[in-house]
């Protein structure tokens, strides 16, 4: 018999997808605590599903958990017209946030800016082939120096 023994390949720590893993759970790979941030977001969209079926239904679809700090819920709407309306519905939803367990005593609505790089392009319509024809000729002559010259009485 030979005396061969395969080669061992040399031992790896853990993979980028495992480090990057643990970055957003909570530790890193010497064990200090991280990822506290991702918690809290996680916690949030967690918190917002569960107050989304107290809100009145028309404003649902307009309206996100922002957050919630020093008993302030901080909600964000898309338009002036739904942070009125939810501000009605306050009283409702602070009780059903109380009753989930959270001691909260003030709700916060805030308006965001809108997307211009979200709003539906705008198409332009056809022109008629009257409008054309009365646009290529005002063009024209604002090229053309009239022939007969200018018409001066005087």
């Amino acid at each position: 018999m030979s005396d061969y023994k395969p080669k061992r390949p040399p031992s790896r720590g853990p993979s980028t997808p495992r480090i990057a893993m643990d970055a957003l759970t909570g530790t890193d790979p010497a064990g200090n605590p991280g990822g506290s941030i991702v918690r809290r977001a996680m916690w949030l969209d967690e918190l917002d599903r569960r107050l989304r079926p107290y809100l009145p239904p028309s404003i649902a679809a307009h309206a996100r958990l922002a957050n919630f700090e020093r008993g302030r819920l901080v909600y964000v709407v898309d338009a002036p017209v739904w942070r009125a309306k939810l501000r009605l519905a306050a009283p409702e939803l602070l009780d059903a946030a109380r009753s989930i367990g959270l001691d909260v005593a003030e709700l916060v609505v805030k308006t965001t800016i809108p997307n211009p790089a979200a709003a539906p392009e705008r198409k332009a319509k056809p022109m008629s082939a009257a409008t054309q024809a009365a646009l290529q000729a005002a063009l024209a002559s604002l090229n053309k120096p009239d022939p007969s010259g200018p018409n001066d009485a005087s």
